[in-house]
């Protein structure tokens, strides 16, 4: 099951935690996880989601809970 997390007041799983990073649709998605940093735009937490925007591609995201600030970490 996976883990639901609350993101900017509304609670996401983790493929919507994904499509948010990614601002479009996303193959799959693991768990949640705290990524142990902090936003750089608000100083809020950030949370991280490893997914696949397509078969060729896997990619962390990450995701302020607090406000709009998200990137992705692309090879």
């Amino acid at each position: 099951m996976p883990e639901n997390r609350v993101v900017q007041g509304r609670m996401v799983t983790p493929k919507k935690l994904a499509e948010l990073v990614e601002d479009g649709d996303v193959m799959e998605a693991e768990n949640i996880e705290d990524a142990d940093r902090t936003c750089p735009e608000c100083g809020g937490d950030v949370v991280s989601v490893t997914y696949m925007p397509s078969v060729t591609e896997l990619v962390t995201g990450y995701k302020c809970q607090d406000c709009d600030w998200s990137e992705a970490d692309r090879q």
